[in-house]
Order: structure tokens, then sequence, then C-alpha cells
């Protein structure tokens, strides 16, 4: 059933909170410290343990992909309430973090597209082969 994807997704949301906040705690921040990215990873481990072994039926995974949706809106709304300015202040591990994660971002971005063929990954094994589409051709200007 769907629910059982929603139900799935709030129990890493909820794990990943917790574990956000602890992680704040350790840092001596008072905030929560990428709880929701820590809850999707989490769901994404669920999601994979979950197929290997079985126990994610379609209903399941539609209701996971339905959140997973969801994610980037419900990043920028949580993203909106942060106080940079506060958090500039308290330290320049919020500086490190955003340099260090853009500077991440931009070697992997460059490494793929220098890595990449320009042709098309070639279809699963137990995917069909969908034939090409055709294509129309247009009437000649001016002609009837």
């Amino acid at each position: 059933m769907i629910i059982y994807g929603v139900a799935l997704l709030a129990v890493c949301m909820l794990a990943g909170v917790i574990i956000g906040d602890f992680l704040g705690v350790l840092l001596g921040v008072k905030s929560n410290v990428g709880g929701v990215g820590i809850a999707m990873l989490l769901l994404i481990c669920a999601r994979l343990y979950m197929e290997r072994h079985g126990g994610m039926s379609k209903e399941c995974e539609f209701g996971v992909g339905f959140w997973g949706a969801l994610y980037i809106p419900v990043v920028v709304a949580m993203a909106a309430q942060q106080n940079v300015v506060t958090a500039l202040h308290g330290g320049p591990v919020a500086v490190l973090a955003a340099v260090g994660a853009v500077g991440i971002c931009g070697v992997t971005i460059a490494l793929i597209s220098r890595s990449h063929r320009g042709e098309p990954l070639p279809p699963l094994p137990d995917e069909p082969v969908a034939p090409a589409p055709a294509v129309a051709h247009a009437a000649p200007a001016g002609g009837r």
C-alpha cells in the first residue's frame, strides 16, 4: 500500500531529525545539522535494502517516490528558516562547509562531464528495446 511508503519516509525523517539534533549538540550548535539530508540517505538505503530482500511492493515504491519528488521543495522551505547571519557569527564552520560543498560539487560535475562520451547507456538486459520513433517529414515549402 502507498501508506507503507509514507510510513517508511516518516520513520527515516524522524531518525534523521534525531541524528541531526544529536550532531548539533556534539558540534555545539543550537540547530539541527543535516537532519533532512540524513533522512533522505536513510530512505535511499532502506529502499535499496527492501528492494533486494523483496519487501518493496509497487504501491510502497509509489509512496516513497511521491515524497521523494517533494524533497527539493521541503529542503528549500527548511533552508529558508535557517538564520545565515547567526551561522556566520557563530564561527567559520558554516563558511568552510559551504565552500567545501561547492568545491566538491564543482569537481564532481567536471569529472562527470569529462568522462561522458556522448553516447547513451545500453539498455538493461530485462528491459525491452523500444523501437525508434518515426519522424514525420514536412511538406516542401510553397508546394501543394
